[in-house]
């Protein structure tokens, strides 16, 4: 599987010292499959007047079956609670990867509201299902990054 990562340099070299907390999946390098997505990832690099470079990564799926994965079909309330746990810094988990959705900007106005309660959790998961699909894969471990992500290229945008 090729991922890619949206910056504003190139990442040959992926290692969480780098990385953020409180962010959707927690201190963790994040990849998509989506190609547009990565380029949506380098936009706010751009309007910053940076360059939008995105690195590519071949992932052998393969070996998924062997780590410690979560892996999120679509939103949902469990991944709601996830988000909102890794966001308000109470990741506790030690998961080696996690995939799913993106809590972008048009997906987190509506966590706002359920956080505001404004709209329930039952009618934050009703409007998040109508969002357009994205996708990330987050690699929460330096071993998962180290030994299963290969850099291959990158590309500026």
């Amino acid at each position: 599987m090729i991922l890619y990562h949206g910056s504003y340099l190139e990442i040959m070299h992926p290692d969480l010292c780098h990385s953020r907390e409180k962010v959707d999946f927690g201190r963790g390098f994040y990849t998509t499959p989506l190609l547009g997505q990565a380029e949506k990832w380098c936009g706010k690099f751009k309007r910053r007047g940076k360059e939008g470079i995105i690195s590519r990564y071949f992932f052998d799926e393969t070996v998924l079956n062997t780590l410690n994965i979560k892996e999120f079909e679509s939103y949902s309330e469990e991944w709601l609670d996830f988000i909102l746990a890794c966001r308000n810094g109470k990741d506790i988990w030690k998961f080696d990867i996690v995939i799913g959705g993106v809590a972008n900007d048009k997906v987190f106005n509506t966590i706002e509201l359920y956080l505001d309660q404004l709209i329930d959790k039952t009618e934050a998961i009703r409007r998040l299902r109508y969002e357009k699909p994205n996708l990330q894969v987050c690699f929460r471990t330096q071993e998962a990054i180290d030994r299963y992500l290969r850099f291959e290229g990158s590309e500026r945008v």
